[in-house]
């Protein structure tokens, strides 16, 4: 097995790291469901301009690229691009969003799933997005809360101290890397700090247990982050036990809250 150190001070889940295909695959399975449905809600349709942040595996971006068929445009773009399968309404770019610029009132919509809440300059990150949207253009931004997580039933109670263990050290790594874990929670607010009205959250929760997506995405993180999480505490026993915990018929819990936040650029007067 292949363990990659975490470098403090940046995103927990390195897109080089030899993981980071299965947590691309994870997410897609898990999350694009809701993602594309509420961006489906802003009508993004023929001719659009769309830019997704922290594009991953691309599975959203190509979404949109059906949507805006060939009059239309999709930029997909990570600080660290992983082989994304080619569209022709889709470009690519390698693309650090707290450092390089980006065209001021240029697209018709922006999304960014679970990138802002690692990143410590959020806040003028969600400022530069905010300006890169045309007058009237949407802002969707996805982000969990996991200081909501419980477990509901587990085989006994040192396997649900061990899973609650295993989620406490996910949180901290995230925080020594300067993100929020709880950000979620914040993120209609902060949209319309920034100016956005028509803001708009969307929280929704779903069942934990053996099979199911969301718990697939737990799992793998014992292996993306296994360096990370020896950092902050655990030892490598107790992240091949909680495999099995999570692997067990009996388990049941909850995921995180994760929030779905539609915000519009006024129309200038």
């Amino acid at each position: 097995m292949t363990h990659v150190q975490t470098a403090p001070g940046g995103y927990v889940f390195d897109n080089h790291n030899p993981h980071s295909g299965e947590q691309h695959r994870c997410l897609a399975a898990a999350y694009d469901p809701l993602t594309t449905e509420r961006l489906a809600a802003t009508g993004v349709g023929e001719g659009w301009h769309c830019l997704e942040v922290g594009c991953g595996g691309g599975s959203v971006a190509r979404w949109l690229a059906d949507r805006v068929g060939p009059t239309g445009s999709v930029l997909a773009t990570d600080v660290k691009l992983t082989d994304i399968p080619a569209h022709p309404n889709m470009s690519t770019a390698e693309h650090d969003i707290t450092a390089d610029p980006l065209p001021e009132d240029h697209f018709d919509l922006i999304v960014a799933r679970l990138v802002l809440q690692h990143l410590a300059e959020r806040d003028a990150v969600l400022a530069k997005l905010v300006r890169a949207l045309k007058p009237g253009g949407w802002l969707q931004i996805d982000e969990f809360d996991t200081s909501y997580e419980p477990v509901l039933l587990a085989p006994d109670d040192e396997s649900a101290r061990l899973y609650e263990k295993f989620l406490a050290a996910k949180s901290e790594l995230m925080r020594r890397n300067g993100g929020d874990p709880s950000w979620g929670r914040q993120v209609a607010r902060a949209m319309r700090a920034a100016g956005l009205v028509d803001v708009d959250p969307l929280p929704s929760a779903r069942p934990r247990h053996a099979g199911s997506p969301d718990i697939g995405l737990q799992l793998h993180h014992t292996y993306h982050l296994w360096d990370g999480l020896l950092s902050v505490g655990m030892t490598g026993e107790e992240l091949h036990a909680v495999r099995e915990v999570m692997r067990d018929p009996s388990f049941r819990a909850s995921s995180s809250v994760i929030y779905s936040v539609q915000g519009r650029k006024e129309q200038h007067r």
